[in-house]
Parts: structure tokens; C-alpha cells; sequence
């Protein structure tokens, strides 16, 4: 196996694939380099002396400046590292991209639910949802209500454990002789579902609605009707307490302007109208039974690679993010851009240092000026609560080998691939431009994936070096390691291992095909990822300039 990498031939950094002592001798490229410090698997030692100040490339992009001096062959550390990123500006020149060679796509088909609006979902769930956090206990009830007695989920392992306990309780054993595991290692069977066609009612919890700016509650009654219109819905129930910002009419105005013609079934109950918390509830159950009963109507049909809507997204990255994961599904992004289809890279905080190469890569001057105002108005947002970019890399992160935000964001990018940037969108638009979408979000992964399944992605590519459990309540999310132990280690959240690139047994191509197909088999509902079997449905609406 290879010991280390160049990622770029501008570097001054090579990457460790492998653990390295100090005095080990690495040849690279007919170059030999005696190592002055230990350089764990990962991380990143300089190729020649670096004064103070030196600049630190990495990618081909500055990720750094020294902070004190550095010899060849010296692990760089958050010690003599700081951050830094290249400035950027207007577009520049006219961007070619070489598409990949799809004919082995041109004709493949996922089996989808199609709706009136000509989306095709990949999932059919009804959704019930909060406009206000006042709400939140009612819909906890209709949860308890529904979801065990239609088969939409199995009885809890974990329930089992307690019942254990408490029957050992009542027979007078000692506690050192409780249950302290799931004795039934195998999950409680299902009950037989009622609505055959119907994967699921998720019911959404969220901390909005009220006591926020005026902008939250747009953006919030935005994003809920994002996930009304999103294809993988087929209806939904909302709960209103009545007095609260965000109103019932902001949400039916932006359910039209997604769509005049909106269709979908739609019960929406206030409290303050209604009477008794009974009375509501009750009705509330009657309409969605109603509502359930339709949507089951609905059956999977062929549709073409150019209706799935990718979501490109990252969290607990490693060093190895940049050179598996993340170009892995950039080339399978590419692909489905070559077919017609959308994708979306999110996570702004993310893409600090590598703005002019997205610049360049908007296919109209107004695209790379939108996406450069979102930019500066994120990082003055983020400046107005004395934060920068540069706080986004967690301490995982760090310990990785991603110590700037620069060195992160460039491997970052790697996700949205080569092809051009056709559309910069902001929280909570959706996208409907066919290509690469730039879509304005945090860093943090969850409230990312929110905001991009609200922006229409029915699939989510997950890539994770430190191993991330999210998931979401109405589209797949498909998770990929960066590195094979991480992949050996947590089984019950991996769905498919990149580490291969790593050790050389795979190529980026070979892997974003592979990827591909999963997506094809994952879409078509051959295949549930380990997020929906395990039930993990992360929804966080992110509130402006507050999260990196």
C-alpha cells in the first residue's frame, strides 16, 4: 500500500495514508523525505522548510498560513498552522466540463411514485408537523396514536429491556441481576401494515414557530412547505396553536409559490378554533386516516435517473474525506448532472477558500453573483455574533487532520464534483434547475440535510470519516465512510465503505458507479438504508446566523 499522497501538484503537503514515525524515510515521486516528527494516518507533513507566514497549499487552494516555522518533513499541527483562505471575486472566463460517459445510464430507470406535479418521490410517507413548538405534545400523541397500530413500526427492543427490568423488579430480584442488554438480539417483528403502499406517517418535532424574527417564521413555514411539496409526501396534517408568528397563511403562500396548482391533501387544525384538545386530536385522526387511505393509492412506476434529486452532503469528516468519499460522490453527482438530474452541495461555512473555483463554474454571471452575496452575507452574519468560518471544524475534526477551515472545505467540495453550477439557492428555496445547486446552509449536518430535503433532494449521499447516526423523517439517507475501519467498526449506520480508494483497491469512477447503483436500488425501494431501519429521522430547521 502506498504510504502517502499528493493531491495536487501546486501541494506542499503530503498526506499520510498510513501511520509514520519520526526518521522513517517516505519516497515520493523520486523524492525522499526523512520525517522530523510522527505524522499519524490522516494528517499532513510540509515538503520543504516554511518560514513563518508561509503559505500552506493543499487541493491546489491555500487552506493555511505557518504560524511558526515548520521543517521539511514536519507534521503540521493546530501549533503551527492557522487558518486562511484566498479572497475571490468576479467569474472569470467561460467554464468547459468534459461530462462523464453516462450510456451505461442513459436508459436505466428507478421505480418511483409519481405526482401530479411531475416530481417522482422515492419514498410515500404522510407527514404531520408542528407550525408552532406549542404543538409538539399533541403531535407526540397522534405519534402514539398511529404509528404501532397501523405496522409503520415494530415494538421497541429497547421497551423490551425495561419490561424485563421491571418484571425482575417485581419478583423481588437484587439489581446487580437486571437485564443490562437487549436480550433478544433480534428486532421485535413487525406488525402486518395496514397501508401496503404507504412507507410511513413521520411525525416532525421542531423549537420555532414563535418568539423568533419575523425572517424565522417565513423561513420555517418555507421549509415545512418544502417537505408539503416534496415529491416523497403524498399529503399532510398540520397543527396550528393560532397566535403564534408563524401563521397558516405564510405557509399556504408558500406552498404557492412551489406550486399554483397545489393538490396534495392538506388538513390543517388550529387549537384556539377548535375547542377542546380532544375534539381537535380527534378530528385530526379521522382526516389523516381519510388522508392515509388515498395515499395508499398511489404504486411505484418507472421514471428516468434525471427525477432522482441528490442531496450531497458531509458530517464527522476525517482527512480521508477529500480523497474517497467525497470525490466518489462527486462523480456520481457528475453522472446524474450528465443525465438531467439535480443535485445540491450545501454547508456555505464548508466551502470557505474555494468560492472562486465554484465562481468560475456558474454557468451565468448572475449565478456566481448570487452565490457570492450569500457568501458575504453568511460571513457578516456569523462576524455580527463574533464568530467567523473558521470556528466551523469541530475538535473531531482536528484530531483527524482537518485543522483549518480551508483544509476543510476544500476536501469538502470534492462532493459537488466538476460539473458546472447551474443555480445558488437560499434557505429555504428549492431547486428546480437541473445541474449542481449551491444551497445556502450551515455547516451542521443535520440542519443541512433538513434544508436540503426541503429543497426537494429525495436521496441524501452522507459521507462520514468519524461515523455520523443521521438520518431523515422523509427521504433516504445513504451513508459512506471515508476509511474501511470506520466501516468495520460501526456496521449499523455504514451502507457502503469508500475506503477502498484509500488502500488503492478501488479508483473515484469505480467507486461513484457503484454508488450509483445503490442510489438506483435505494430509490426504488429495493433497498431501505441503515438510517430508515434504524428509525432515524433528524429534522432541525436552522434559524439564521446562529449555527456554523
Amino acid at each position: 500500500m502506498q504510504k502517502v499522497l499528493q493531491l495536487d501538484p501546486r501541494d506542499n503537503v503530503l498526506i499520510a495514508l498510513t501511520d509514520l514515525n519520526i526518521g522513517e524515510q517516505v519516497d515520493f515521486a523520486g523524492t525522499m523525505y526523512t520525517l522530523v516528527s510522527n505524522v499519524p494516518a490522516k494528517h499532513k507533513f510540509v515538503t520543504a522548510d516554511l518560514p513563518v507566514a508561509s503559505d500552506v497549499i493543499m487541493y491546489g487552494v491555500l487552506v493555511g498560513k505557518t504560524s511558526q516555522p515548520v521543517r521539511r518533513g514536519e507534521l503540521l499541527t493546530l501549533n503551527n498552522l492557522r487558518h486562511e483562505s484566498a479572497p475571490f471575486a468576479d467569474r472569470t472566463g467561460d467554464f468547459r466540463w468534459k461530462a462523464p460517459d453516462v450510456s451505461r445510464w442513459q436508459h436505466r430507470q428507478f421505480f418511483g411514485y409519481r405526482r401530479s406535479d411531475g416530481q417522482v418521490g422515492t419514498r410515500n410517507y404522510w407527514i404531520v408537523i408542528p407550525l408552532v413548538f406549542c404543538e409538539n405534545r399533541n403531535i407526540l400523541n397522534l405519534k402514539q396514536a398511529f404509528e404501532e397500530e397501523l405496522g409503520f413500526t415494530a415494538p421497541s427492543a429497547y421497551r423490551q429491556q425495561v419490561a424485563a427490568m421491571v418484571n425482575a423488579y417485581r419478583n423481588g430480584s437484587d439489581v446487580e441481576t437486571f437485564p443490562d442488554t437487549v436480550q433478544n438480539k433480534t428486532a421485535p417483528p413487525r406488525p402486518p401494515k395496514v397501508f401496503e403502499n404507504v412507507d410511513g406517517i413521520r411525525f416532525l418535532l421542531h423549537e420555532g414557530g414563535c418568539g423568533g424574527t419575523h425572517e424565522d417564521a417565513q423561513n420555517l413555514c418555507g421549509l415545512i412547505a418544502g417537505y408539503i411539496h416534496h415529491p416523497n409526501v403524498a399529503g399532510a396534517t398540520v397543527l396550528s396553536l393560532g397566535c403564534q408568528h408563524a401563521q397558516v397563511d405564510i405557509l399556504r403562500e408558500q406552498l404557492q409559490r412551489l406550486n399554483p396548482k397545489f393538490d396534495k391533501p392538506l388538513f390543517v387544525f388550529e387549537q384556539q378554533k377548535s375547542g377542546s384538545e380532544l375534539a381537535m386530536l380527534s378530528e385530526a385522526i379521522r382526516r389523516t386516516f381519510e388522508g392515509l387511505v388515498e395515499a395508499n393509492h398511489a404504486t411505484r412506476s418507472p421514471a428516468p435517473l434525471s427525477q432522482i434529486c441528490v442531496g450531497l452532503q458531509c458530517g464527522g469528516s476525517d482527512g480521508f474525506s477529500g480523497l474517497s468519499a467525497n470525490p466518489a460522490i462527486g462523480y456520481t453527482s457528475d453522472v446524474l448532472v450528465a443525465l438531467g438530474a439535480r443535485t445540491i452541495l450545501s454547508e456555505f461555512p464548508e466551502l470557505c477558500g474555494v468560492e472562486q473555483a465554484l465562481i468560475n463554474r456558474c454557468t451565468t454571471d448572475a449565478v456566481a453573483q448570487r452565490f457570492m452575496q450569500l457568501m458575504q452575507d453568511y460571513a457578516n452574519r456569523a462576524r455580527a455574533v463574533r464568530a467567523t468560518f473558521a470556528m466551523n471544524p469541530s475538535p473531531g475534526n482536528r484530531r483527524d487532520g482537518l485543522l483549518t477551515d480551508a483544509m476543510k472545505s476544500a476536501g469538502a467540495a470534492k462532493k459537488g464534483g466538476t460539473s458546472p453550477v447551474t443555480a445558488a439557492l437560499d434557505y429555504p428555496e428549492y431547486a428546480t434547475t437541473p445541474g449542481l445547486n449551491l444551497q445556502c446552509t450551515p455547516g451542521s449536518d443535520v440542519e443541512s440535510v433538513t434544508a436540503q430535503v426541503g429543497a426537494g433532494a429525495n436521496i441524501i449521499l452522507f459521507t462520514t470519516g468519524l461515523g455520523t447516526p443521521t438520518g431523515n423523517p422523509i427521504t433516504p439517507v445513504i451513508k459512506l465512510s471515508t476509511n474501511t475501519p470506520l466501516a468495520t467498526r460501526m456496521p449499523d449506520i455504514i451502507d457502503l465503505d469508500t475506503g477502498p480508494i484509500v488502500t488503492g483497491e478501488s479508483d473515484i469512477k469505480q467507486m461513484g458507479e457503484r454508488i450509483l447503483d445503490f442510489v438506483v436500488q435505494v430509490a426504488s425501494g429495493e433497498v431501505r438504508t441503515k438510517a430508515e431501519q434504524k428509525n432515524q429521522e433528524d429534522f432541525i430547521p436552522w434559524k439564521r446566523g446562529v449555527s456554523l
